[in-house]
């Protein structure tokens, strides 16, 4: 079995565990539950192995990679992926706001609301329902630490 195959079947399997039901493109059907994750999906840039949808909508990319290919090299790649969606197709916003990279042993994130986005690695997938609540919030971490007031110091 192909490294990248094997890679799948592991990331598949790691999916479902994380609440995500998975399908092929040509079976696909976004309602049957809150996070859908449909395999080969074509993109206006390329095709992505795996494009997640929460709550109905397209929410992440993954790029899967044979074990032992060095992730951060690919991140660019992924990064097309997520402008490559078809604007005619259901989505929160576009570009796409996460981001996936994975082995199936090594997973990099991307929350691509950050300010300054980049990738890190992650136990494993994000359940769809936190997806939905980091797309939900009214600001991500990393824009609310650079909008912090200044200490006061006068105590000090």
């Amino acid at each position: 079995m192909p490294g990248e195959e094997k890679a799948r079947q592991e990331i598949d399997r790691q999916l479902e565990q994380c609440g995500w039901l998975v399908q092929d493109r040509r079976d696909m059907n976004i309602s049957p539950g809150p996070g859908i994750a449909v395999r080969e999906f074509p993109l206006k840039t390329g095709q992505a192995d795996y494009l997640l949808y929460a709550g109905g909508k397209a929410i992440a990319v993954v790029d899967a990679k044979p074990e032992g290919h060095t992730l951060r090299g690919i991140e660019d790649q992924t990064a097309k992926y997520v402008v490559g969606l078809p604007e005619e197709l259901p989505h929160y916003t576009l570009p796409l706001p996460f981001a996936c990279e994975s082995t199936g042993t090594v997973t990099r994130f991307t929350n691509r609301l950050d300010p300054d986005a980049r990738s890190r690695q992650v136990f494993t997938f994000q359940r769809p329902e936190e997806l939905l609540r980091l797309m939900n919030l009214d600001g991500q971490l990393r824009a609310k630490l650079q909008n912090m007031p200044p200490p006061e110091t006068g105590k000090l």
